[in-house]
């Protein structure tokens, strides 16, 4: 079965110990890629802005890295910028990669560099990591949840919209949540977010999210971070089961897909790499999961999502 992962963190790691993307000790590496049957890897060039000064110029760079490894390994992945691509990529058996920006403090408060990064093929960009910035609040802190988005972050809403760029939601604010909906005039997704029901934690979504995200045509990425499922320090398959179980039975089956967070999680992990990802296969069908849904999960919704924002 194919994979479509809407989030790993693995250039940020392959940039800062200056190795390799064809195999790696990572979760994700072309390798694990391939034997997990991955269509598409969205990776994320992830800024943690307290331990980088420029996050712009930091971003470019860990841009430039990818950009090498993707020509060393022309014969397996190529970029993908939009959903007929991903199916070229596919028709020639590359895997595709997806490229995102995990906060967006990089963009500077500039439209301009907005543009520019989708000139440089940047797909997706997660508004918000665990930092204020010029867009809105992040979901870490209670003080911030129910802050919206700032002007700036109206007028990004509506770029992001007119460029076909996908809007992530994961670590925003609750208040910031809610201007997305209402603003946005394409689905948008929340790339590696739980249910907030089940483990009643910030960066899960609460029901009422779920509904309005699966109303609107987006989807939402399974994390697999032991924390956000429940589990402390283990992630679970069982624990897993637990969420997509109440996402489905909350917001339909159609809003389900996996963003594992692989390569930006510290938890021990059941799924130790993308390629042991027929665990979860597995365990959805001990679940009662037709074979209808888990391709869904695993791939259909977010080629439907894909196409929509193509």
């Amino acid at each position: 079965m194919n994979l479509i992962d809407f989030h790993c963190d693995t250039v940020s790691k392959i940039y800062n110990d200056n190795t390799e993307l064809f195999e790696n000790k990572y979760s994700v590496d072309i390798n694990k890629l391939k034997k997990g049957n991955c269509a598409a890897q969205f990776f994320a060039l992830f800024i943690e802005l307290d331990k980088v000064k420029n996050p712009l110029q930091y971003t470019l760079k860990m841009l430039d890295k990818f950009y090498i490894e993707l020509e060393k390994n022309i014969d397996y992945i190529a970029l993908a910028r939009n959903y007929d691509e991903l199916i070229k990529n596919k028709s020639d058996n590359k895997i595709s990669a997806f490229l995102t920006i995990e906060e967006g403090a990089a963009l500077k408060g500039d439209l301009s560099n907005l543009r520019n990064f989708h000139r440089l093929g940047i797909k997706l960009i997660t508004l918000t990591w665990n930092f204020p910035n010029e867009i809105g609040y992040p979901n870490c802190n209670s003080k911030y949840m129910n802050k919206g988005l700032t002007p700036f972050g109206y007028e990004l809403i509506e770029e992001m919209n007119n460029l076909n760029m996908i809007i992530d939601v994961s670590h925003l604010s609750d208040g910031g949540f809610f201007d997305v909906c209402r603003l946005s005039k394409t689905p948008f997704i929340a790339s590696h977010s739980n249910a907030r029901t089940i483990t009643n934690h910030p960066r899960n979504l609460s029901d009422e999210m779920i509904k309005l995200l699966a109303k609107k045509g987006g989807v939402m990425g399974l994390n697999f971070y032991g924390n956000f499922l429940g589990g402390n320090d283990f992630s679970k398959i069982e624990d897993m089961i637990r969420h997509i179980k109440h996402i489905k039975n909350i917001g339909g089956i159609d809003v389900i897909s996996l963003g594992t967070d692989f390569d930006g999680i510290d938890s021990n992990l059941e799924i130790k790499n993308t390629g042991e990802i027929n665990k979860l296969i597995s365990a959805l069908q001990k679940n009662n999961f037709s074979e209808s849904e888990i391709e869904k999960i695993f791939y259909k919704n977010a080629l439907r999502f894909l196409k929509e924002i193509n």
